[in-house]
């Protein structure tokens, strides 16, 4: 009895600390809101090599589209390539659609990695008061931590948006935050070596 209330505790415990690191990721290099009157949403894409949006992708539109204020004029931006025969981007931006979004959407579907993303995006974001990634949090982090390398003037526009909620999805946060600690590791890693070279 008493092993099995150990190890509850112990699953207790590695839940609450994949929730933290989550949300700690969520507000990580993002600015308080200032008043604006425009907005990009941008959601990346996760891997898809189909013709449908995998069940990540769905997860990342549906963040992205609670993150859109309705207050504001915005865009949606679907990043990514992917590996199938329909660009990632564009899979995204159909299941954006499927789930009722209206609005403009701009597509930037040539990137390959997280680094590409931030590049190929960055005339997509020109001219708009406010900047939003989403992903899963960890990843959203690294792809800011990007956006601050490669163009500090859109990185100042950056707001949190809404891809964390608590307890959402909590039985793989976990391994998402392991992952995505990780992949921002490298990601620092990887500045670290181009600001040497």
């Amino acid at each position: 009895m008493k092993r099995i209330a150990l190890v509850l505790l112990g699953f207790a415990g590695l839940v609450g600390w994949s929730e933290v690191v989550h949300w700690r990721a969520s507000r990580a290099l993002v600015h308080d809101r200032r008043p604006a009157r425009s907005e990009a949403v941008v959601v990346l894409g996760y891997r898809d090599r189909g013709t449908e949006a995998n069940a990540m992708n769905r997860w990342r539109v549906r963040a992205a589209l609670r993150s859109i204020d309705p207050a504001l004029d915005s865009v949606l931006v679907c990043s990514g390539a992917g590996g199938g025969p329909v660009p990632e981007a564009a899979l995204l931006a159909r299941h954006a659609a499927a789930l009722g979004f209206t609005g403009e959407v701009r597509l930037e579907d040539r990137s390959r990695s997280t680094w590409q993303n931030i590049e190929f995006l960055a005339p997509l974001l020109d001219g708009v008061d406010q900047i939003k990634i989403v992903s899963n949090p960890l990843h959203a982090q690294k792809a800011r931590l990007y956006l601050h390398h490669q163009h500090p003037d859109l990185a100042a526009r950056l707001v949190r948006g809404g891809d964390y909620r608590f307890g959402e999805a909590w039985p793989l946060k976990p391994l998402l935050a392991a992952h995505g600690l990780r992949k921002l590791a490298l990601g620092k890693r990887e500045l670290a070596r181009r600001a040497a070279m």
